[in-house]
């Protein structure tokens, strides 16, 4: 039997939604690794989002293997519309996000859908942890091992934990109740932090459970969208004041924290963009305020003093640590993260945000399905 036709009707579907825009190199590799999970009660929607490569073939032709696999073709709109489109065309109580360049740990679905089945209405969302990976699926780097779980929305709008649009499983009603993906900002062309915001709307309203695993394989390289710096930089800026916008109840110094921070994520993105007048105008916006100026400085000397340690000593190799690095790929042996729960780079910061979170969830406890804003709407997303 042909792994495509082993559905077991007892799980609940989960629809795997695959924005894909000219994904030609990757796209082989990243639908086989949803293809390998060990969970099969999969729809696999990719939306080929207006591709001009072999994008569509391809996904034809792996079609072929594996009746889950559906391919939807839409003028390019980006990637928030794309995943808008896989959303409504899906069928699933369950909906996973995949980026046509990343990959799965064939575990990931079968542990997410295991921890959110086992919980109430309230937790809408799991997200997992992820490593870095290249152009040959090497993992380069961990990414953060901090988590967070349950009402999470003051301390995920500061610290911005789970770090790429690969890791998310979410309750299809509930991405649907909040609108979905905001297609926005690639019209202002500033997309790229659209999976945040989305995480940000659903942490403000629901709570959130997390695999302290590295599940995900986040490919990072010149040229894809999170490799433009400057564009990346001016989205998570946005992406943090509409939220706070949006949410007059958090406390004051929440919101300052969560400006400052993404301030100098989006002053280092600039540097690295090297774009001038961005670059400029961050560090005024930083020098302004003399406590978060001196945080920064104090932040930058324990990355730089990090760094050197970390460097190569005299008579040692370059590049030695890329000569032991394994792939992400199924045979990749995982253990869960023993670490706290949150961020210890500011442990006094995640102390009064874990206690404004769990204020805030007060607010919540009495309603199974909070009520939504004025203006926004149940149905179809666009």
């Amino acid at each position: 039997m042909n792994r495509g036709d082993a559905f077991y009707a007892a799980q609940p579907l989960v629809s795997v939604v695959i924005p894909a825009f000219n994904a030609s190199i990757y796209i082989e590799r990243t639908l086989r690794s949803a293809m390998r999970q060990t969970y099969t009660a999969l729809e696999i929607i990719v939306v080929n989002d207006g591709s001009t490569d072999d994008t569509a073939k391809l996904v034809e032709q792996i079609a072929i293997t594996d009746s889950r696999i559906r391919l939807l073709t839409t003028p390019n709109r980006g990637v928030a519309a794309a995943r808008n489109t896989g959303i409504d065309a899906s069928s699933g109580p369950f909906v996973a996000f995949l980026d046509a360049d990343d990959l799965w740990h064939p575990t990931k679905i079968e542990k997410q859908v295991n921890a959110l089945t086992r919980l109430s209405p309230r937790w809408a969302a799991v997200y997992a942890l992820h490593y870095i990976i290249d152009e040959n699926d090497d993992i380069i780097r961990p990414g953060t091992s901090d988590i967070a779980r349950g009402y999470i929305y003051a301390r995920h709008l500061n610290f911005k934990y789970i770090g790429n649009g690969s890791a998310l499983l979410v309750r299809r009603d509930v991405a649907l109740e909040i609108g979905g993906f905001d297609s926005s900002y690639a019209q202002a062309d500033i997309g790229g932090c659209e999976d945040l915001d989305f995480e940000l709307r659903l942490a403000a309203r629901y709570y959130m459970e997390a695999i302290p695993e590295r599940l995900v394989g986040y490919r990072k390289y010149p040229g894809n969208m999170s490799s433009n710096y400057a564009r990346m930089g001016q989205g998570v800026l946005e992406v943090i004041k509409r939220s706070i916008a949006a949410n007059p109840q958090l406390p004051g110094y929440a919101a300052e924290s969560a400006i400052a921070l993404t301030q100098r994520w989006a002053f280092r993105q600039y540097r690295k963009a090297r774009n001038l007048r961005l670059s400029i105008a961050a560090a005024w916006a930083i020098i302004k305020k003399p406590g978060s100026f001196l945080d920064f400085l104090w932040h930058t000397s324990l990355r730089i003093i990090k760094r050197l340690s970390a460097a190569p000593k005299p008579g040692m190799v370059r590049g030695k640590q890329q000569l032991h690095q394994s792939k992400f790929d199924e045979k990749i042996i995982l253990s869960p993260i023993v670490s706290p729960e949150g961020d210890s780079r500011s442990p006094h910061l995640l102390m009064r945000l874990t206690a404004t979170d769990i204020e805030l969830s007060s607010i919540h406890e009495n309603d199974e399905r909070p009520e939504l804003p004025s203006g926004e709407s149940r149905h179809k997303i666009a």
